[in-house]
């Protein structure tokens, strides 16, 4: 088992959980399948489970690591040669600056405290080639989901507008030092190439799904309400209001947000006034 030094502890505010299978470790190297030449970024790297095969493989090497303690060990571990270490929060990075923008290929065991704020963050980042990441199994089920299923939500429709999601492995508790209390799973991720376009009804579509998702046992009707629109605008929308939130498939999702934008550009909705700003702060992984 590649099991971390006796004196390193997981760090219950870092979300830490120490990879420990051999299987499972080869198994996610095996998915990720690291090439030399390849511009490989590390999130998490804990006490190296992934890194040092990833390095073997690769040669080279980029991880984000905001523990100091743990930045330390690896900095002088003689086994990482190849390792660019950066220090600090993975959040705050510009992926767009670092070297190979474009053909980055990100993985990494991230913390289940910071999930979706940091796959969010990397999706919404230029210039990433693809992402293995492990995470809650529930996570990884709603980012996988389709219409009609009680695991469809907000993070659903906002992770397949912009990445291809494809669920890679299941892990258990007790792959993990210490053992987690819930099932983890890798995922790959597979970020679109969106057109100008399209990218710019993100924010629409974040509007609009919070929206449809703030009350996803009501009707449509009901739950868009939110918004402030008139009967005659709800109307106009270019959707059944008699369906629930789930009922709707991306593209319908899209169809909608593009309706929610002409009305945002035309004046007749505001861009963002402070129900909607309450609406859009709700965390992708909060929705009823």
């Amino acid at each position: 088992m590649a099991l971390p030094p006796p004196h390193l502890k997981a760090r219950k505010r870092f979300g830490q959980n120490f990879l420990i299978d051999d299987y499972i470790i080869g198994s996610i190297v095996n998915a990720i399948n690291p090439k030399p030449g390849q511009y490989l970024v590390e999130i998490g790297p804990g006490h190296a489970a992934l890194t040092r095969p990833v390095l073997e493989r690769a040669g080279a090497l980029t991880a984000i690591e905001l523990d100091r303690d743990l930045a330390e060990i690896l900095r002088h571990d003689p086994f990482l040669k190849g390792l660019t270490l950066i220090e600090g929060d993975a959040l705050k990075v510009d992926f767009a600056a670092l070297p190979g923008s474009g053909e980055l290929r990100v993985f990494g065991n991230l913390p289940y405290n910071i999930t979706s704020p940091l796959i969010f963050h990397l999706l919404e980042q230029p210039g990433i080639k693809d992402m293995h990441f492990m995470l809650q199994k529930e996570v990884v089920e709603r980012l996988a989901a389709g219409p009609h299923s009680k695991n469809y939500g907000r993070l659903t429709v906002m992770a397949q507008f912009y990445a291809e999601v494809i669920p890679v492995l299941e892990v258990p508790p007790r792959a993990f030092r210490p053992m987690p209390k819930v099932d983890s799973a890798v995922v790959r991720l597979l970020p679109k190439a969106l057109s100008p376009e399209i990218k710019a009804l993100a924010p629409a579509l974040k509007l609009t799904v919070a929206a449809a998702f703030s009350a996803r046992r009501k009707t449509l009707r009901n739950a868009l309400q939110n918004l402030k629109l008139s009967a005659q605008e709800l109307n106009a929308l270019p959707c059944d209001l008699s369906l629930r939130a789930e009922d709707l498939s991306l593209n319908d999702y899209i169809t909608l947000s593009c309706a929610i934008k002409d009305l945002q550009d035309s004046g007749r909705l505001p861009t963002a006034n402070p129900e909607q700003n309450a609406l859009l702060g709700q965390h992708p992984n909060t929705e009823e």
